[in-house]
């Protein structure tokens, strides 16, 4: 891997990382574009996660001085968001751990990315529409979200282990769909991915650090560079995110999913080595 395909895998995580679209589906689209492939590569594709992790742990640091105090201080509001988080955190976390290694051999491919895109495109619309029918919001902020909405928000985010699915989009509609406020589903989908991607890289990075670091991915330079870009361009995606989201909603994500779902789809049916 070139220090240009570290920067441009850096980019595309940290720019889709948080957004509804789905980084992994993203990343596993621009690796084989530029033909890289392998155990080494997917691991690089889940540990540069970290550049993304360290721009939310920057945008939301009061947020987790808040869930450290009701560690350490018994602040009751910092304790109950860190309840939350950990109800929403153990259903992917349990299923993930079970179905790890058969996730990454039948579903890390173009095929499996493109249908998730789709459907999760018109998951979105369908949402959206449904949402502004049903009642006012309940949640303003993360806090106010009951322990048994961040139960469902947990297990709907089983459903991102799908690659292309994507963890943002399944998360924030949960948190929509039980009464949160955009910015409130938002955020708690920011502060959600922490132990959700931070397990995920720890499991990889474990798993599979020499090769990250070894010759066949260039030394530890692409790594480097691949954490600090997805950092950078994670904390601007976040903030003009955040902004869009309260102007516009989720819709136009949605028909971007679905019209990058359908063109892959006539590519692969079309052209089936194209993505090979």
């Amino acid at each position: 891997m070139t220090p240009i395909q570290a920067a441009i895998l850096g980019i595309v995580e940290g720019l889709t990382e948080f957004l509804p679209v789905s980084s992994t589906g993203h990343l596993i689209l621009a690796a084989h574009a530029m033909r890289l492939s392998g155990d080494a590569v997917e691991a690089f594709e889940i540990v540069i996660q970290a550049g993304a992790l360290l721009a939310v742990v920057w945008l939301y640091r009061a947020r987790i001085g808040e869930i450290l105090a009701g560690i350490f201080r018994n602040d009751a509001g910092g304790r109950a968001l860190l309840i939350r988080l950990i109800v929403a955190f153990l259903p992917a976390a349990i299923v993930g751990f079970l179905t790890h290694s058969w996730i990454k051999e039948h579903l890390f491919g173009p095929r499996a990315v493109a249908i998730a895109l789709l459907v999760g495109g018109i998951a979105i619309l369908v949402v959206e529409r449904l949402r502004h029918r049903v009642r006012e919001p309940i949640a303003a902020v993360p806090t106010e979200i009951p322990v048994m909405g961040a139960l469902f928000i947990g297990i709907a985010q089983v459903l991102s282990l799908w690659p292309g699915t994507s963890r943002s989009m399944v998360t924030i509609l949960a948190a929509l769909m039980i009464g949160a406020t955009p910015v409130a589903a938002a955020e708690f989908s920011f502060l959600l991915a922490l132990p959700t991607l931070g397990a995920a890289t720890l499991f990889d990075w474990a798993k599979h650090h020499h090769e990250l670091l070894g010759p066949e991915m260039g030394g530890p330079l692409p790594l480097v560079i691949g954490l600090v870009t997805a950092a950078i361009v994670a904390v601007i995606a976040i903030r003009g995110f955040l902004s869009y989201l309260t102007r516009r909603g989720l819709v136009p994500f949605g028909w971007y999913r679905i019209i990058l779902g359908i063109l892959l789809i006539v590519l692969l049916w079309s052209r089936p080595g194209a993505l090979a």
